[in-house]
């Protein structure tokens, strides 16, 4: 018999190990995934939507891109550096996000599956 045959157990999981299937099937596992689900996916593609325009204006609109709004900094250099911008207030939003909808969940499911609540 090989260690992995001898370290099965046929009735779940080992005793001290959580039952994973378990926790993924929680309603509170459901509610914060669909939590993060429901922020991530909406601001992942906000933020692809807007670096495709980036990049098509770029491509397509030189003229627009080149306009000149202060010296030799034009529209471009401008939204390129808005791009910056734009990442960093997408981290400092979800970390609200996070301490305020997500972290007090997910500390929950955590101690449930750690015995500790």
């Amino acid at each position: 018999m090989s260690t992995t045959e001898s370290d099965e157990q046929p009735g779940g999981p080992t005793p001290g190990t959580p039952d994973w299937g378990a926790v993924q099937a929680s309603p509170d596992f459901q509610e914060l995934r669909r939590r993060l689900r429901g922020f991530v996916f909406p601001v992942t593609a906000g933020f692809l939507a807007w670096y495709l325009l980036y990049v098509l204006l770029a491509t397509f609109a030189t003229d627009f891109m080149a306009t000149p709004v202060l010296g030799n900094i034009n529209l471009g250099l401008i939204l390129g550096l808005l791009q910056f911008v734009s990442t960093f207030a997408i981290t400092v939003v979800y970390i609200r996000y996070a301490d305020r909808v997500l972290d007090p969940l997910s500390s929950k499911l955590r101690g449930e599956i750690e015995g500790t609540r």
